[in-house]
């Protein structure tokens, strides 16, 4: 219906611009016509000329009438008109006739113009015989109608040639209208619908020795890229490169255009606005029935989101969160590039391995906020130290690793670097932090190993780092803030250290362990109450000192299960000093691991349920440690356990980080001042002033105070003098097993 209204439309047109010619030529033509037969008195023809002018005229501004009637009054002036000239003027005017049929082909179809050519054929038979009898033809009979006839089948012949002609072409061109129609409906459809994708699509027109310039975007191409289609037409296909477009994407797209290849590639591109954004890109070239390259077409997709999607998950797959440095399982893969390299060259390199000192004591007391800005700084300290060869990573919590590539090739040399560097590093980290309008000082102990290593196997990138880790906490061991290289040494010593913590395992399992208790006196010298301290005797005579293998339970998480029993010990030691008639109060020492175990407080109720021992006769030693990590859950759960009965010793008083304001918050019985301020009193008189100021404050605030470490006669004298309540040390006793301290008491109480 479509094609047959465009049709119908264009004939309308043509129509139009015909009656047009006509009327102008008419005016041209019939008025000399009409005026030269009017001088000759041939007023009929005057008169014939100015009406077909006339009905013409009218046919042509009367626009309200149908088509096809319009097309009947011009077709029936002409026909009447060369009817009337042929009655006038003769054969000669049959050329007004032989217009009708091919007129009506031209203006209605086929069928009429059949129709009008045997009209217009009598018309010349009949009218040429009658009034103007045909004159005789050589060689002919002299018959008047015969040679009517045949000037008549002429005429037709000759018309009928012209009038078909142009019927047959005017169908072959509504045909070609109608494909053609139907070829631009298919290419409007085709073109709404690619200016509607939501794919970026351009296609480029191939100038010959020009490159390829924009013939055709869509409306997600403007949407997107910022530029109006007038923008962008005529412009070269790579308008939207920028300065981070990658070369090597570009030279592989070059490479296949120049080849002729469909192409796909992720490309960076950018907006009229400068914006950068990522697509995916399908080049496509088109041929000609010669098979020369005339057109591109490019696809594009916009992929930002996915990249930005995908480059998140890599950070979070192999860099920190927090300070953006690489994770470990990064720097696993930057060491075995490293030892890669070094192969390679035959130059050396280090790993060092960095952990900063006091940090949980800053991020407990302080609160997280400050730890993570604490971890960012010291994060952008080592980036500025470093080239661009070596690595920084952050593996966990405060702990940092650098690889030092491209080190002097022989081992003095190396050692000499990593050891300028590390120096660097530690001096960097220890410069005061300004956070929150508070100065924080943080030091750090650095452990460095060099690879690769003469006559030693090649070594796994968890071999290096574990050396490095090695190394770090020989530092921290021998005071922090210290660099140590790795010695083989070291990997006995953590042996040894592993073995250790295998066989305190073993212990607490087969009942090894032993607790012993060091009396504490009151200032006449008699026993007032006891410290149970834990010891480890090995089954060759020998024993492990505390201070070797509690360390080694904090650190392995033993310290839980060693709490635990050494609780249940501390009962079962009052119960049997009561059942002696020797009751006395006995401290046990509680770690700040075992106390913030979520069960803790039912743990302890559990044990006393259990035992049946009076929670009077049971002192927890906590160190300040404890306090400085959530100190209201903290003093909460002391609550609840001198709730139950029990009283509460802080240990090592006075040595801690912690605000004093605690004192005054906690159910606290009594304090432990240190051996380490008991030592060098009374001869030195900074130590006698904090000890002096410690009685007197617990004196105000009506807590008992013990003394730890009292070894001399001075010592004793000067702390009694000044109301210490309570000593303890080896001037009175050495811890000892419960029995000893049974028959120790049993002869003092025999005493007069």
């Amino acid at each position: 219906m479509a094609v047959a209204n465009d049709l119908a439309h264009w004939r309308a047109q043509i129509f139009a611009r015909l009656l047009l010619v006509v009327f102008v030529l008419g005016l041209l033509t019939a008025v000399p016509s009409a005026l030269l037969a009017a001088s000759e008195g041939l007023w009929s023809i005057a008169v014939i000329d100015l009406v077909a002018l006339v009905w013409i005229g009218v046919i042509w501004r009367w626009r309200r009438l149908s088509y096809t009637t319009r097309v009947a009054h011009f077709i029936s002036v002409a026909y009447l008109v060369g009817a009337a000239l042929l009655l006038k003027v003769g054969p000669v005017s049959q050329i007004y006739l032989l217009a009708v049929p091919v007129l009506a082909a031209l203006l209605l179809g086929l069928r009429p113009a059949l129709w009008m050519l045997a009209l217009s054929g009598l018309t010349v038979m009949v009218l040429g015989y009658q009034d103007h009898p045909v004159p005789p033809l050589p060689g002919l009979p002299d018959y008047a109608f015969l040679r009517a006839a045949i000037l008549s089948v002429n005429f037709m012949f000759m018309t009928a040639v012209l009038t078909l002609s142009c019927a047959v072409l005017l169908q072959h061109l509504e045909r070609s209208f109608d494909q053609l129609s139907a070829l631009n409906a298919e290419q409007r459809l085709t073109a709404a619908a690619l200016a509607r994708l939501n794919d970026m699509v351009l296609i480029a027109e191939v100038a010959p020795g020009a490159g390829q310039h924009i013939i055709f975007v869509n409306d997600a191409f403007e949407r997107r890229s910022g530029y109006a289609r007038a923008e962008v037409l005529g412009r070269d296909l790579r308008l939207l490169r920028g300065p981070a477009t990658e070369q090597s994407v570009i030279d592989a797209i070059d490479q296949a255009m120049a080849q002729r290849q469909t192409v796909r590639a992720e490309l960076l591109n950018y907006s009229k606005s400068g914006e950068a954004y990522w697509v995916e890109t399908e080049l496509v070239p088109l041929a000609d029935a010669g098979g020369v390259n005339t057109h591109w077409v490019a696809v594009e997709r916009d992929i930002t989101e996915r990249r930005k999607a995908e480059q998140a998950i890599h950070r979070l797959a192999f860099y920190d969160v927090l300070t953006g440095l690489p994770n470990r399982r990064l720097l696993m893969d930057r060491i075995n590039q490293l030892q890669a390299g070094c192969a390679r060259s035959g130059g050396a390199a280090a790993v060092m391995f960095i952990d900063l000192d006091r940090f949980k004591t800053i991020n407990d007391a302080r609160g997280h906020a400050t730890g993570d800005a604490l971890l960012c700084q010291a994060a952008n300290r080592l980036g500025a130290l470093m080239r661009q060869a070596d690595t920084v990573a952050r593996i966990g919590g405060d702990e940092f690793v650098v690889l030092l590539a491209h080190l002097a090739p022989g081992p003095g040399e190396a050692t000499r670097a990593a050891l300028t560097v590390a120096e660097k590093i530690r001096a960097a980290l220890g410069r005061d932090c300004a956070i929150g309008g508070q100065v924080y000082n943080c030091t750090a102990s650095i452990g460095v190993t060099l690879l690769p290593k003469a006559g030693t196997p090649a070594q796994s990138a968890q071999d290096l780092l574990r050396e490095a880790d090695t190394a770090m906490y020989r530092a921290k061991s021998q005071g922090r803030n210290g660099i140590a290289f790795f010695e083989h040494a070291m990997q006995a010593e953590l042996e040894q250290r592993l073995t250790l913590e295998r066989d305190l395992a073993a212990a607490l399992a087969a009942g090894h362990l032993q607790m012993h208790v060091q009396p504490q006196v009151d200032r006449a010298g008699r026993p007032v109450g006891g410290e149970l301290l834990m010891r480890w005797p090995r089954a060759d005579g020998a024993s492990v000192p505390p201070h070797v293998f509690i360390p080694v339970a904090e650190e392995s998480g033993l310290i839980v299960a060693l709490g635990a029993w050494a609780l249940r010990q501390a009962c079962a030691a009052v119960l049997r000093l009561q059942a002696a008639g020797l009751a006395m109060p006995l401290s046990v020492n509680v770690s700040p691991t075992q106390f913030r175990q979520p069960d803790f407080v039912a743990q302890v109720r559990q044990v006393l349920a259990d035992t049946g021992a009076p929670a009077r006769l049971l002192v927890l030693e906590v160190t300040e440690g404890l306090l400085i990590d959530k100190m209201d859950d903290t003093i909460g759960r002391m609550h609840q356990l001198t709730a139950l009965g029990l009283r509460f010793s802080i240990d090592d008083f006075g040595t801690g980080y912690s605000s004093m304001a605690y004192l005054k918050k906690m159910p606290l019985y009594e304090l432990k001042i240190d051996r380490s301020f008991i030592q060098d009193t009374p001869h030195d008189a900074n130590s006698r002033a904090l000890v002096q100021s410690m009685l007197a404050m617990a004196g105000h605030l009506g807590l008992r105070v013990v003394a730890e470490g009292v070894e001399t006669r001075a010592q004793a004298d000067f702390l009694t003098a000044h109301d210490c309540a309570c000593l303890q040390g080896y001037l009175y006793a050495r811890p000892m097993p419960l029995d000893a301290l049974i028959a120790l008491l049993g002869r003092v109480s025999s005493l007069p």
